[in-house]
């Protein structure tokens, strides 16, 4: 699967299954979002994820509402979801503690 194809709902459907908590939206978005002990955890998380996406190059829209984060996860230039999404919701969730 390349990671800059859009990809089909089975994919996605399969994809999904391995991953927990995240959900489709609007047909074009992964979300998920996090619950921390308190604010300062979740800014550390925010700070994590920052990162990684910058290295990746795939950013996240991220919004932080005291101790809850909530990431979405899109590819634009592919026009929807691909393995890029995946993948980086899946490093996301190892980066909670």
């Amino acid at each position: 699967m390349d990671a800059r194809n859009r990809l089909t709902e089975e994919q996605l459907a399969q994809g999904l299954m391995a991953l927990d908590g995240w959900s489709v939206e609007e047909g074009k978005f992964i979300v998920k979002k996090y619950l921390f002990p308190a604010f300062p955890d979740a800014i550390r998380f925010v700070n994590r994820v920052a990162e990684l996406a910058e290295a990746h190059n795939h950013h996240p829209f991220i919004a932080i509402d005291y101790r809850k984060v909530t990431l979405r996860l899109t590819t634009w230039h592919a026009g929807g979801l691909t393995a890029l999404d995946l993948a980086s919701a899946e490093a996301y969730d190892r980066l909670v503690p």
